[in-house]
């Protein structure tokens, strides 16, 4: 090989660009948003709460609520499928 050669790929090799793109931290940033999404919908006052205190002898149905069961979770799910796909895309 000759220096031009050289010096030729050690410069393709330094101008390589990062794997991450912005595409990809974007979709980063939405998958972490709907995991926590998530995770603020799951919250809420435990099966022995009634009006924020706590009741041993009282039962709160509000904890097989859809919204805790159902979407929160599928919110948690989705996000981390999200982060998965934004780390396997390639970056063009």
């Amino acid at each position: 090989m000759s220096k031009n050669q050289n010096s030729v790929q050690t410069e393709k090799k330094e101008q390589t660009p990062f794997y991450f793109g912005k595409k990809n931290y974007q979709l980063m940033v939405i998958g972490l948003v709907l995991i926590a999404l998530g995770f603020i919908l799951m919250m809420g006052p435990d099966a022995n709460t009634v009006n924020g205190k706590l009741d041993p002898n009282a039962w709160n149905d509000d904890v097989f609520s859809i919204r805790r069961i159902r979407i929160a979770p599928l919110l948690v799910i989705a996000g981390f499928v999200v982060e998965v796909f934004a780390i396997l895309k390639r970056n063009k």
